[in-house]
């Protein structure tokens, strides 16, 4: 994996782990992502499967258009989330790849021209039409988290804990949702589904090992590997 980002940015986060690779981005004056680094990003998307957009990369004007183009021009698999789906115009959003969105409700409350308490009045319809319309898998995050695909299939997760309402934790599924994609190219829809499911049960387990009012968002990664073998454990017994 390699984390592109601010060229300030890049010592703050390759010390946080060892295991990153980075790749430093032209920024404007306000330390946001320029729109000079899209021929650089895709070069080393070229080298790449799956793409994560959006968190931590600002509104600044120059940093909405450059993911507006990434989104509609690159021709891989992409998880937009955040700032990410802050940038998009839905009315000129394009799918030359996969593309799944992850919003929360005020987030889809935007992407939809709507009001939150519409949104969740309707939770699974108003992810499958989003979906249906724009050919998007889309993530709407919240209790019991609604996966709608381009087809109109519709998931619902079991998985989640209120533990999870804190920031980051969004984050962590979308570098997640980018993780499982990649291993598993052929089996997107399952990935995204795996992943979903798996950041959920992180959650659970976390809440009852360090209580509701204590998990912060970095917390998922050490309660994700019991999430795992879970999973696997159950799967053997089929």
């Amino acid at each position: 994996m390699t984390v592109a980002s601010a060229q300030s940015a890049i010592a703050q986060i390759a010390s946080h782990a060892p295991e990153l690779m980075t790749e430093p981005m032209p920024e404007t004056e306000d330390g946001s992502i320029s729109l000079r680094m899209l021929d650089q990003l895709s070069a080393l998307i070229d080298r790449k499967n799956v793409i994560a957009l959006g968190p931590g990369m600002g509104r600044n004007p120059e940093t909405v258009q450059l993911i507006r183009r990434m989104v509609n021009e690159l021709p891989r698999p992409m998880v937009v989330d955040a700032d990410g789906l802050n940038a998009l115009d839905p009315k000129s959003l394009r799918a030359p790849a996969p593309r799944i969105l992850t919003p929360h409700p005020g987030e889809m409350a935007r992407l939809t021209n709507s009001t939150i308490p519409e949104i969740q009045a309707d939770r699974i319809g108003c992810a499958r039409a989003f979906a249906r319309e724009r050919g998007v898998y889309v993530v709407l995050k919240g209790n019991r988290s609604v996966i709608a695909s381009p087809e109109g299939g519709i998931w619902i997760n079991p998985t989640g804990s209120p533990a999870m309402a804190t920031g980051g934790t969004g984050d962590v599924l979308t570098g997640m949702i980018a993780g499982l994609a990649a291993q598993f190219p052929d089996q997107l829809e399952i990935a995204l589904l795996a992943a979903v499911y798996l950041h959920g049960r992180a959650g659970e387990v976390g809440a009852i090992r360090l209580g509701e009012k204590s998990l912060i968002a970095t917390d998922l990664f050490e309660f994700l590997p019991e999430a795992i073998r879970e999973v696997a454990h159950f799967s053997h017994q089929l």
